[in-house]
């Protein structure tokens, strides 16, 4: 496992993005049945490191949000415990029903110990789920039974997560199209979704995701 430690700075290529109608992988609609959410810019909240301007770990440009961290830099408050992350808070809260979330992510190779997509919300601890990824495999926090995707390196990927928030809750968690995970949620009362970088062990020095086509469904009640 690679740890944090100086690498050169990685020249950035912007690869051809995935077709919209998610022909790349399986023809599943996962969102039959579901309401869109409408979800206006002021509700992307970026965090990043304080002591950086956005335009440091952050960059919108032609539809692709792509975020990127150091193990190095500071937390994204002063005083704060946490490690460093530059990721967009999804400000849309959820308390009941079943939500979703839909996106497309891109991982570059090198990018590892780190967690690219939480549901945050849980009781006596802050994520009811929390995705890493770990030498391009993409797994369920850092447990190595439960990998979700074993190669999730230098492509672009469909991703759901369907929280239902019930009880407990469940969630799955879709790729491509294709269940790759089944697992209770972690309690809790508020909900609401995060992506982009957010370091977590052993981790390289330079980490980075990308997403295009973020939305975020509800589950239509009869």
């Amino acid at each position: 496992m690679a740890k944090c430690c100086w690498l050169p700075w990685l020249i950035i290529i912007l690869l051809p993005l995935p077709p919209c109608d998610g022909s790349s992988g399986a023809d599943v609609d996962l969102t039959a049945g579901f309401a869109a959410v409408e979800l206006t810019g002021d509700m992307f909240k970026l965090h990043k490191p304080y002591d950086l301007p956005p335009e440091q770990r952050y960059e919108f440009r032609d539809g692709v949000r792509r975020m990127w961290v150091l193990c190095s830099d500071r937390p994204f408050s002063p005083g704060s415990t946490t490690k460093p992350r530059s990721e967009i808070l999804l400000n849309k809260t959820y308390t009941s029903g079943v939500w979703q979330f839909e996106a497309y992510g891109y991982v570059p190779s090198g990018t590892t110990g780190v967690s690219i997509l939480q549901a945050f919300g849980a009781s006596g601890r802050n994520t009811t789920l929390m995705l890493h990824v770990y030498g391009g495999r993409l797994m369920y926090y850092h447990d190595e039974a439960r990998v979700v995707d074993g190669d999730i390196y230098d492509r672009w990927f469909r991703l759901n997560v369907v929280h239902d928030v019930t009880g407990v809750g469940k969630l799955a968690v879709f790729v491509d199209g294709e269940r790759r995970l089944a697992v209770a949620g972690h309690g809790g009362y508020r909900h609401y979704f995060k992506f982009g970088v957010y370091v977590q062990r052993d981790p390289s020095h330079y980490m980075e995701s990308r997403w295009r086509d973020v939305k975020v469904y509800t589950k239509i009640v009869d």
